[in-house]
């Protein structure tokens, strides 16, 4: 008989084995004294991969002593949570022994499928427990997020991981047959970023690959066997900001053919599409910005696009995207400009705005010299007009660089028949 996963075997029971999200579960928390009293609110778990929101979710229902149910959002439709629900109805129960409802990856959930949600959360004929790797905010709908208390995991530290592993080592069935040390961890901890159940997956996969009953885990090691079987993590999901950080890096090298075989990496790893279209928007505006404006656009519709087609042929639209973005003229302008002028707010803190660009809704402030100077442009010549847009402090002061290429190029003739010489145009 095929033994579970290590990560499988060793999921805790209990709050006192749960290792990590000492601020969600210590001695103080909300969270804790909640469970603690035997009743809790609808909850939304938000964090990466591999930190541990099913499991809390587990040992929440086990705490409560609630009937259990689960859906994943990947597989299950307002058909099935219908049934759920009217199953939970049928039980009669409210208050402290009401069924919780986990839903695995909620931000899959249609707004259809969320909106079948709200009435039982409402009415308190169930509770619901939602996990999700992407920002709530985006992905739930307000009607249901405004219902429900958002949870924040965090990525395991070291010595949280280090736990884990000598964890595994000591109370493992299989494990403490062998006899493990742990030498070096480097590359370990490295290739799971915080990821409990992706370093506990390489553990084993180290440890089984190892014939011998004796194990030395070093970083060479487990570097040569993680090389090899690196598919195996990027199919299951759990590398996808690995992957993605490939995709946006093969799109800024103008390289459409090693973007296009990222894509398909995260395609067949079961990749959420709304995640790879964002990550396109962003890479629009950083790495292509005003050389090419329309980039934006494209990536914007390409979002509401696979939002609307939904897979498998929302891969298509990816494809033509990211294809087209990959040929586009690359600039970072705009990304090092608003990054040298949020630099310059950090080091010299509030500076007041000058008397000429405040804003005069009252008498009162135009009586304290409020806007009088200030000269509106479009009553001036080619709609411009040279006076002072920064505080006096920063005054020539340059953040936007034009880029080299053909519409920054434009940009920059405009700016300097403009403004002359201030800015060294």
């Amino acid at each position: 008989m095929t033994s579970p996963p290590l990560a499988e075997r060793l999921r805790p029971q209990n709050l006192t084995d749960y290792i990590g999200q000492k601020h969600l579960i210590g001695d103080d928390s909300g969270l804790l004294k909640s469970l603690n009293n035997g009743l809790i609110p609808s909850i939304i778990f938000w964090g990466p991969p591999g930190v541990g929101k099913t499991t809390l979710a587990n040992i929440i229902a086990k705490q409560m002593d609630c009937p259990f149910y689960t859906l994943s959002a990947i597989n299950s439709g307002v058909k099935d949570i219908r049934l759920v629900i009217e199953k939970a109805s049928s039980l009669g129960l409210f208050g402290k022994n009401v069924p919780i409802l986990f839903i695995d990856e909620i931000h899959r959930f249609s707004k259809a499928q969320q909106d079948s949600l709200l009435g039982a959360v409402e009415k308190g004929v169930i509770t619901l427990i939602g996990a999700t790797t992407e920002n709530p905010s985006f992905e739930v709908i307000s009607a249901l997020l405004s219902r429900c208390h958002v949870y924040v995991l965090e990525h395991l530290s070291k010595d949280e991981l280090l736990h884990l592993l000598q964890h595994a080592i000591e109370t493992d069935k299989i494990l403490t047959k062998k006899n493990i040390t742990l030498k070096e961890t480097s590359v370990l901890l490295q290739i799971s970023g915080g990821d409990a159940r992706k370093l506990l997956n390489i553990f084993e996969l180290v440890i089984n690959t190892h014939e011998k009953q004796e194990v030395v885990i070093t970083d060479m090691l487990v570097q040569k066997i993680a090389q090899q079987n690196i598919a195996l993590y990027d199919k299951s999901g759990e590398n996808h900001y690995d992957i993605a950080s490939a995709l946006i890096k093969s799109i800024r090298g103008s390289d459409p053919n090693g973007a296009l075989y990222w894509l398909a990496r995260m395609i067949e790893g079961g990749e959420d599409m709304k995640f790879i279209a964002r990550r396109l928007i962003i890479s629009a505006s950083e790495d292509i910005g005003n050389a090419n404006p329309s980039a934006l656009v494209i990536a914007n519709n390409c979002f509401q696009s696979v939002n609307i087609i939904g897979h498998p042929e929302a891969r298509i639209i990816l494809s033509q995207t990211i294809i087209y973005l990959a040929c586009s003229p690359k600039s970072n302008t705009a990304y090092k400009a608003i990054n040298k002028a949020q630099e310059a707010v950090k080091q010299n803190g509030a500076i007041p705005v000058p008397l000429h660009l405040r804003n005069t809704p009252i008498k009162l402030m135009k009586n304290l010299n409020y806007g009088k100077e200030y000269n509106y442009s479009h009553n001036n010549d080619l709609n411009f007009v040279n006076q002072e847009y920064l505080p006096s402090d920063f005054t020539g002061t340059v953040f936007y660089e034009p880029g080299n290429n053909d519409k920054e190029k434009a940009f920059r003739h405009f700016l300097k028949t403009r403004w002359n010489e201030k800015y060294n145009y």
